[in-house]
C-alpha cells in the first residue's frame, strides 16, 4: 500500500510551482493520483533485458495505456546484489549484454526515448548511497560542475573517502551502503548520480532503502533538490515502509511526491491482512 503526498497540499514551493507550469499532466506527475502502470520486478526480477522490457511496454501502450496506465518501471533498474556495472565515476550503469543500447555511455537514455514514444512514462528503482562494488573499487567522484574528479583541499576524493560501510542497507547489506553527505565529495556523488537520471530523461524514481527503518533524511533531501533543477517533471517515490511512522511523514512531506508505509506485499493473504491496521494511522501530513 502507498501514501501519496499531494503536491497541491504541500508546503514546499518547488512541488506547488512546478503543478502550476505543467497543465494536463499535474494529476500523475506529481501524485495527485494514485501512478498507474506497470512494473518489471514481479515477473522479471533482476534480469530483465532491454528485450523483455520494451515488449512489455508495448504491451502496456497498446492495452493500458488507454485505460490511464502510463508508467513502465524497471524494477531492481541497475542493481543485481553486489554484482553491479559501474563507470569510471562508480555509478552503477546498465549491463550492456542485457541492455546493448546502453553501449557507449548511453545509459538508459534510448530506451527512455522507445518509451516515450510510445506515449508512456519511464521509471526506474534504485538504492540508497552508493554500491559496493565502487566501494571496493574506490572509483574517483565526479564533480559534475566542471565534469572531472572531484577536487578538494589539494586532492582528488574516491570512493572510500565517502562509503560508510558501517552503514549498510538493511535488506541489501552486501549491495549498498550509505554516503556521508557532510562532505562535499559525498553530495557531489550523489548528485552525479542523480544528473545522470536525468540525462537519460528517467520520469519516476522509486529511490529505496531511504524510508521507514532506513530513514536518510540528508540523502532525501539531496536528491529532491536534483529533482527541482531538473529540466523536466520527475516524481520521486521513497521505499521501503518497513517500520514507517507519521513522524518520518512528517520530515519527507516536503521532500517526495510519495512514500510507502508497509513492507513488500505479495501473493497472500497474510501479507494483505497485515497491511489494514496500518491505514487507520494519520501517515498523510498534508497541509491546507
Amino acid at each position: 500500500m502507498l501514501v501519496f503526498l499531494s503536491s497541491k497540499h504541500n508546503p514546499n514551493p518547488f512541488f506547488r510551482d512546478r503543478d502550476r507550469k505543467q497543465s494536463g499532466e499535474v494529476a500523475e506527475n506529481h501524485a495527485l493520483l494514485p501512478l498507474r502502470g506497470w512494473n518489471s520486478y514481479d515477473s522479471f526480477c533482476w534480469t530483465i533485458s532491454e528485450q523483455d522490457f520494451l515488449q512489455s511496454a508495448v504491451i502496456v501502450s497498446r492495452r493500458l495505456l488507454p485505460h490511464g496506465y502510463r508508467r513502465t518501471t524497471l524494477g531492481a533498474s541497475t542493481n543485481s546484489r553486489g554484482f553491479d556495472v559501474i563507470d569510471e565515476w562508480g555509478r552503477v550503469t546498465p549491463d550492456p549484454d542485457r541492455w546493448p543500447s546502453s553501449k557507449g555511455g548511453k545509459g538508459f537514455g534510448e530506451v527512455a526515448k522507445r518509451v516515450h514514444s510510445m506515449g508512456l512514462k519511464f521509471g526506474i528503482h534504485i538504492m540508497r548511497g552508493i554500491s559496493v562494488q565502487a566501494y571496493d573499487a574506490n572509483s574517483l567522484i565526479l564533480d559534475i560542475v566542471v565534469g572531472s574528479a572531484y577536487e578538494e583541499d589539494g586532492r582528488q576524493w574516491r570512493a572510500h573517502d565517502v562509503g560508510m560501510n558501517e552503514k549498510v542497507c538493511g535488506w541489501m547489506p552486501e549491495g549498498f551502503m550509505s554516503v556521508n553527505t557532510s562532505l562535499g565529495a559525498g553530495k557531489a556523488f550523489l548528485k552525479s548520480i542523480h544528473h545522470q537520471y536525468i540525462e537519460w530523461g528517467v520520469d519516476f524514481i522509486k529511490h529505496d532503502c531511504v524510508f521507514g527503518s532506513d530513514l536518510s533524511v540528508d540523502e532525501i533531501t539531496i536528491v529532491s533538490q536534483m529533482m527541482k533543477e531538473a529540466d523536466h517533471p520527475i516524481t520521486y517515490s521513497l521505499s521501503p515502509g518497513t517500520s514507517a511512522t507519521p513522524s518520518m511523514a512528517k520530515q519527507v512531506s516536503g521532500l517526495a511526491n510519495m512514500y510507502r508505509i508497509t513492507i513488500d506485499d505479495w501473493d497472500s493473504w497474510r501479507d494483505v491482512a497485515s497491511h489494514l491496521n496500518i491505514t487507520r494511522f494519520p501517515y498523510c501530513t498534508y497541509r491546507t
